[in-house]
């Protein structure tokens, strides 16, 4: 029987009674009145709403009766009289109510989850019968809480186990600069607030501990209408900035995304097991598989007319079937409401090219970190017994082992011990104590000055090694006598490297997404833009990574948070020199032969005149050697001045020490204007330190008694002259700005030669530094082409699909079936077979989005000076390769030419490629897909130069040196296709099935790691890549 609009159904003498017995608050909501209209409308129920009198008041007696109940509980619901109500008038219940009191316990929710085999995050429950309780089975240390045995490593979340308490913290390690974030809920535009100063945990109730998972900053609400129909959308994670995203009409911006058959299931699953027809829950999305993390009971989409449509038929099917069966297969030829969808204009996304048919694809990213303090090392044997037996403590007590001293607690241990041991008072100038004990004293002054600095200990700025030396006695009376001591510091972002990465970030939101503007943003919260961030382990690239997150994402707050939510580590692929130390030696062997001899050599791949860059040291001054010694006078000059500064800086002995804030250096986003104003150095290095590192430095560039050179410690140098020139020159150093130049000359050209000091050493010694990122990068491009040409024929398919479609339609004049609005997507097995590494996708029947199917992927590399140099160097000097002789570099001969004159990749300095595909060439065509290079030198520019701007003088009063624009490697108009760029740079790069498994370091267990099954299928890839080209190099 076919309902006409409007008309009634006889059930026992009337409509259906639908009752409403909810608080009148959640009932006046815009998306339970959108929903009742459309239900009422059908013409089928009526609506009956229990007032909040009726509800508090009256007995369950009295109530209005009804043939179908919707209710669920709510701040001050009496949940055991409808219970009571239900079990005297038997109604159909939409949402049951027993299972609702689960919801209230966040411990049985979980115990619910796994008892239906849905996946939820590890996690460990600490009880207390009142607040305070000591109970033996939990433990807390610095970056780990124990419970049961269990370990949980920050970043770990706190939940209240009370299912109504939305006061959850997320805890951070040391490593990344400690504090605390608070989750709650959303007041004004804020819904969490970072506290740096917190890192103990709560002890005044019950909590959950559970693992952190890591989702890219994105979080997914889920809602389902029955356990066939789940609705998804996504938004941005409160753990990122706090900061709530808003609309023009202030509501929360979301975006519909599409769940994978698996999340399907666990949405049918978590229906069923509460046994709630409509119900929201909260889903994480890491590292390629998904979690419940919370169960919210009765929610409903907001903003969404398509959801809503969908709601009231799934809800009138229902309710039809338990009340009127006959009824409820069918729906009106006519929905029977009618409105007016709002129409939010949008651009047409990411269209950039030569032409209008190009399509950014790509975005792949290898950038330097921003400013830093020049780094340290201090050295010196130690015999004190306080040392020693600190080195035990920390080793095992294992008397020939070396000890690594990098925690907080550690750090703290070493300073306690440093300060009984340095001497209260500095001896005289006619002082008779030993040359070798004062030294001594001098570097453990120095070592105690390092460890109070800036505040804070942690692990990512300062490391400490104690190796032992000499021993005594035997067996198990054996223990050490003298011990190497090795303090490693410095190489701290500074504020100015904060500012400069969050600039490039925002730079590249505007300008590296060509006709995006802010639109970047919209396309990243429509997870059509898969955006990684990966970082080395070093801490000022791990912060300049979560700095320019920040500018690029448009985020706020600390950068902690940031860091921790969207920034991986892969210090194999962005860390050390190690695989090329053979061939570095070599170089520098033989640079020192230039520097000090002038010994030049033309190569035989060009003349020196027409390409510079072929000889042997290119870019060396012809007088190095006189520059080295005018070097060694200038930087005696310089230190004698610090030197005075030290000794007349006066150092309060007797005040008590606090223990030292690990998380202030780390939000520190301005210059520190008192200490300039009172003389002092800028940041947080004082007098002493200032004076260690320069004397260190004039030690170590030259020694008098053999009369011999260092020239590594040229860079050193120039990087202090540097540094103190745009942090420091309020101190007035005579002579710094003739030091910097000098030294300047010489790092030109020793800089560019340590990473080869001709063109086929560089390209030997950059293929081995960069080997694994240079394969991650082909990787990145040919998933993204795999992806592109899947959506190209994808389309056409479905273009075919549905004018054939169409035509049956018009020709049979049947109105279709509207199964969808039950069971979307489950019938798409495109859709459940789509690619395993894009799966997350915007949901194009929900979005109000002109190019649902538009997918940008961008990759950031955050790495050091030498992976710039070594990747820069193979995409210069590839075509040398005996394997690719006769190819054409893939840099242009003016590129070449500029880049020779570019003796510094500086401070945020960076290699962009982006891939654009040209959707009006066919797929089999190789200029489909084409590749666009370009760098930039970074904050390349001198400190002594005037600046003609007012931004340029504004940014050097805050310490802080502009970043110079992108230039392009290639002509404009050439075309440089995705398949040439492969087989120049396959053979330098590492194949995929050469990556070893990803293991994540203690402590951040879930958030460094990669999914093997990607990796796996990138091994196919390559195999098919290998097959396609063994022919051209045979």
């Amino acid at each position: 029987m076919e309902v006409e609009e409007g008309a009634s159904v006889d059930v026992g003498g009337g409509k259906i009674k639908v009752g409403v017995c909810v608080m009148e608050k959640k009932v006046s909501s815009s998306p339970m009145g959108q929903i009742l209209d459309r239900l009422e409308s059908f013409g089928e129920f009526e609506i009956l709403h229990f007032r909040d009198k009726v509800i508090l008041e009256d007995p369950i007696e009295s109530w209005p009766i009804c043939d179908c109940l919707i209710a669920f509980h709510s701040t001050g619901y009496p949940l055991e009289k409808a219970q009571a109500y239900a079990a005297l008038r038997k109604p159909f219940l939409v949402n049951e109510l027993d299972p609702q009191y689960l919801l209230h316990d966040r411990r049985k929710v979980y115990e619910h989850l796994e008892m239906y085999g849905i996946p939820v995050p590890r996690y460990a429950c600490v009880n207390r019968k009142v607040p305070n309780e000591e109970v033996d089975y939990f433990v807390e240390e610095e970056d780990f809480v124990e419970v049961n045995g269990e370990r949980f490593w920050k970043p770990f979340v706190e939940k209240p186990v009370n299912g109504d308490d939305h006061s959850i913290m997320i805890y951070y390690p040391s490593s990344a600069g400690g504090g605390m974030k608070e989750l709650f809920r959303k007041i004004g535009n804020r819904s969490s607030e970072f506290h740096p100063d917190v890192r103990r945990v709560r002890r005044e109730g019950s909590f959950i501990y559970e693992e952190f998972m890591s989702t890219g900053g994105t979080d997914v609400k889920v809602y389902t209408v029955g356990p066939e129909y789940a609705h998804a959308e996504a938004r941005k994670s409160p753990v990122v900035d706090g900061v709530v995203m808003r609309n023009t009409d202030g509501k929360e911006v979301r975006y519909p995304v599409l769940l994978t058959p698996a999340e399907k299931q666990m949405a049918r699953q978590l229906c069923i097991a509460f046994r709630q027809t409509v119900c929201g829950f909260d889903l994480l999305r890491s590292e390629g598989c998904s979690y419940v993390c919370d169960v919210n009971g009765w929610s409903f989409v907001k903003n969404s007319y398509k959801y809503y449509d969908d709601a009231a038929c799934v809800l009138r099917k229902m309710c039809l079937d338990v009340k009127a069966p006959h009824l409820s297969s069918t729906l009106p030829h006519t929905l029977p409401w009618k409105f007016s969808k709002p129409v939010q204009p949008n651009k047409r996304l990411t269209r950039q090219g030569n032409g209008q048919s190009e399509e950014l694809r790509c975005v792949i990213a290898v950038i330097r970190h921003g400013d830093r303090t020049p780094k340290q090392k201090v050295k010196l044997n130690v015999t004190e017994a306080k040392l020693l037996n600190l080195m035990l403590k920390y080793n095992g007590g294992k008397p020939r082992a070396e000890t690594k001293l990098k925690s907080a607690v550690q750090l703290q241990d070493l300073l306690d011990a440093t300060r009984m041991l340095v001497p209260r008072t500095r001896p005289g100038r006619e002082s008779d104590s030993d040359p070798e004990d004062l030294e001594h004293a001098e570097k453990l002054r120095q070592v105690k000055a390092v460890l109070e600095e800036g505040g804070n200990f942690s692990g990512i700025y300062r490391k400490v090694q104690l190796k032992p030396l000499k021993w005594d006695g035997e067996g198990e009376e054996e223990r050490p006598v003298e011990a190497l001591m090795i303090l490693k510091y410095g190489g701290v972002l500074t504020h100015a490297g904060r500012k400069q990465a969050e600039e490039l970030g925002r730079f590249f939101r505007y300008n590296m997404y060509p006709g995006e503007g802010t639109g970047l943003l919209r396309l990243h919260s429509t997870y059509r833009h898969d955006l990684k961030i990966y970082s080395s382990d070093e801490g000022r690239v791990q912060m300049s990574a979560a700095a320019f997150a920040k500018g690029l994402l448009d985020l706020e707050g600390q950068l902690t948070p940031i860091l921790v939510s969207l920034v991986s580590k892969d210090s194999s692929m962005l860390d050390g020199l190690d695989t090329a130390s053979i061939e570095m030696e070599a170089a520098k062997a033989r640079l020192n032969e230039i520097v000090t001899c002038g010994k030049k050599m033309t190569n035989e791949h060009g003349s020196s005149e027409e390409f510079p860059w072929m000889t042997d040291g290119a870019g060396v001054p012809p007088n190095a050697n006189g520059l080295l010694r005018e070097l060694v006078t200038l930087t005696k000059n310089v230190t004698e001045q610090v030197r005075i500064l030290a000794m007349d800086e006066k150092e309060n002995l007797t005040e008590p020490y606090d223990m030292y804030d690990q998380a202030k250096a780390l939000g520190k986003t301005n210059i520190d204007s008192d200490r300039i104003a009172s003389g002092l150095p800028c940041g947080s290095e004082g007098f002493l330190l200032m004076f260690a590192r320069w004397i260190k430095l004039a030690r170590d560039l030259y020694n008098e008694r053999k009369d011999r050179f260092d020239i590594t410690q040229i860079p050193d140098i120039y990087d202090s002259c540097k540094y103190d020139l745009l942090h420091n020159s309020h101190l007035g150093l005579q002579g710094l700005d003739e030091l910097f130049k000098v030294a300047q000359l010489l790092a030109d050209g020793v800089i560019p030669n340590e990473y080869g000091i001709n063109p086929q050493q560089k390209l030997k010694i950059g293929s081995k530094v960069a080997r694994r990122l240079m394969g991650k990068i082909l990787i990145d491009l040919r998933n993204t082409r795999e992806e592109a040409m899947s959506v190209a024929e994808l389309k056409e398919q479905h273009v075919t699909l549905s004018l054939s479609a169409s035509k049956k339609q018009q020709d049979k004049n049947i109105q279709p079936k509207r199964d969808d609005l039950r069971r979307p997507g489950t019938g798409d097995k495109d859709e459940d077979d789509d690619d395993k590494e894009t799966k997350y996708r915007l949901d194009p029947k929900y979005a109000n989005v002109k190019t649902p199917e538009r997918h940008v992927r961008t990759r950031l590399y955050f790495t050091s000076e030498s992976h710039i140099h070594s990747l820069m160097n193979v995409l210069r000097y590839c075509n040398l390769d005996e394997s690719l002789q006769g190819e054409e570099s893939l840099i242009s001969q003016n590129a070449l030419e500029r880049l020779f004159k570019t003796k510094e990749l500086d401070y945020m300095s960076y290699i962009v490629l982006r891939l654009f595909e040209n959707t009006e060439v066919s797929l089999e065509d190789p200029k489909r897909f084409r590749i666009e290079l370009t760098f930039s030198r970074g904050a390349d520019l001198s400190p002594l130069e005037e600046k003609n701007d007012e931004e340029a003088e504004s940014l050097m009063r805050e310490h802080t040196l502009p970043i110079m624009g992108p230039e392009r490697l290639q002509e404009v108009g050439s075309c440089l296709t995705l398949e040439t760029m492969e087989k120049m740079v396959h053979p330098f790069a590492m194949p995929p099935e050469d990556f070893p498994p990803a293991s994540a370091p203690v402590g951040f267990s879930g958030y460094f790691s990669k999914s093997a099954a990607v990796l796996e299928r990138l091994v196919k890839l390559f195999h098919s890549y290998k097959n396609s080209s063994s022919n051209g190099k045979s």
